[in-house]
């Protein structure tokens, strides 16, 4: 049975070009239009059913949160309809339906009464709740004084204990620690045991192939497929490196040092599908130069996101403007506290690099598998030699781009040992 039933949803906003044209909109006799269309929203259909756990995925601006707050009636649709079968728990802002005048215990009840709970009911969900917010004596304090991330465990708790039918979460859980999101985790799937259908937004595409059944895929408002999670996050990948629409041809996969005569062109400027970060540190002579980067999948394609096991290739484009003795080219992966966690060169991996001539460009490909535990990590790159005894610093870039590793199982630490683990008995 379908609880959910989204049928050629469109969501239009007006946009001005200047404020003065709304009013003379308003009051044109002859109804000229003063202003644009915009589609958060155009023409979208998907049914969710009982039990299911559906992700809804998508870049920045893709409507994702749009057709949460339509489901759950926040917004209503300019054409379309959204019908809903159950009791709905949603948890879609920071704040959303708390009064911060209130202490954290008058909201509970507040919210409870808004949800169809008597008193008497929500007395006896109050404990479970607390328990599982764990705030201590911050709950009778009004909220505004709370923290992101006291109220957040609150407001999470609030949704996940009422037993709700349907439970609708977008991104709350990513102002959470590790210690808090992982007991919401642990909290979804037992209530996704129990026949809660969950409807879900995230950005972690891990979560989204670990705990979703299906997955529904937004691209500038409109709905691009649905399906299993491993195609659509496939797919996604493919709309953040802006190769959706292209057969995707690397010839120069596999060449470990090769020479391109042609060097870059507009049509195979990797970095520009890599979300370079815009705070990065640069140094260096430049008498060798990266001029692009790219970081390419198991398939030969651009992607920032690589699945956990997985083989994957960076690379790195390099102008010589000097002719220089035997440079070494590497990268380097570190975490969000800028950790070094891994990383090699030329020079360790005992590549010759003797022959590079002045003059030209190349492409050095490191390939490896991705043993990394699921996250998101720094990606630096640098181009240096000895010269003499002194290394001398041609080019470097820190912290350039980011590399996400999607996981479906993380073990302690920043790497997987992965362990064949034996149970015995003694006799």
């Amino acid at each position: 049975m379908d609880v959910i039933n989204v049928e050629h949803v469109s969501k239009v906003y007006p946009l001005y070009d200047k404020t003065i044209d709304r009013l003379k909109e308003t009051l044109s006799l002859t109804k000229k239009t003063y202003h644009k269309d915009f589609y958060a929203l155009n023409d979208i259909n998907f049914k969710v059913g009982s039990g299911e756990t559906v992700g809804i995925i998508g870049t920045n601006g893709s409507g994702k949160s749009t057709i949460l707050k339509i489901i759950t009636g926040v917004l209503t649709p300019t054409t379309g309809n959204v019908s809903v079968n159950g009791k709905i728990s949603a948890l879609l802002e920071l704040g959303a339906g708390f009064n911060q005048d209130y202490t954290g215990m008058e909201n509970l009840y507040m919210n409870g009464t808004m949800m169809g709970y008597t008193k008497e009911e929500m007395e006896e969900k109050i404990p479970e709740i607390l328990a599982f917010a764990d705030i201590g004596d911050f709950v009778h304090q009004p909220v505004k004084t709370y923290s992101s991330g006291m109220f957040v465990r609150l407001a999470f708790a609030l949704a996940i204990n009422v037993e709700p039918e349907i439970l609708i979460v977008d991104e709350a859980l990513a102002v959470g620690d590790i210690f808090f999101q992982n007991k919401c985790y642990k909290r979804m799937a037992e209530i996704k045991e129990k026949g809660t259908t969950i409807l879900m937004v995230t950005h972690d595409m891990s979560s989204i192939i670990k705990y979703c059944d299906r997955v529904v895929l937004l691209n500038k408002g409109t709905m691009i497929s649905e399906g299993e999670p491993g195609e659509m996050v496939d797919i996604y990948k493919r709309i953040l490196a802006n190769q959706y629409d292209e057969d995707v041809q690397d010839t120069e996969a596999g060449d470990e040092l090769a020479s391109d005569d042609n060097k870059t062109s507009a049509s195979c400027v990797w970095k520009e599908s890599m979300g370079a970060n815009s705070s990065f540190t640069e140094y260096g002579d430049k008498r060798l130069e990266i001029i692009d980067f790219g970081i390419f999948d198991n398939k030969g394609r651009l992607s920032n996101i690589i699945s956990k096991n997985e083989k994957f290739t960076i690379k790195l484009k390099i102008s010589v403007n000097e002719q220089v003795e035997s440079p070494i080219f590497a990268y380097t992966i570190k975490d969000r506290k800028g950790t070094e966690l891994t990383g090699t060169n030329t020079f360790i991996e005992e590549v010759n690099t003797s022959e590079v001539v002045g003059g030209k460009c190349y492409v050095v490909s490191f390939e490896q598998v991705a043993s990394l535990q699921g996250g998101e990590y720094l990606l630096s790159f640098g181009c240096t030699g000895y010269e003499g005894d002194d290394l001398s610093v041609f080019h470097r870039l820190y912290d350039m781009t980011y590399l996400t590793i999607l996981s479906e199982k993380n073990t302690i630490g920043y790497y997987d040992m992965y362990s064949d683990v034996m149970l015995e008995v003694l006799e």
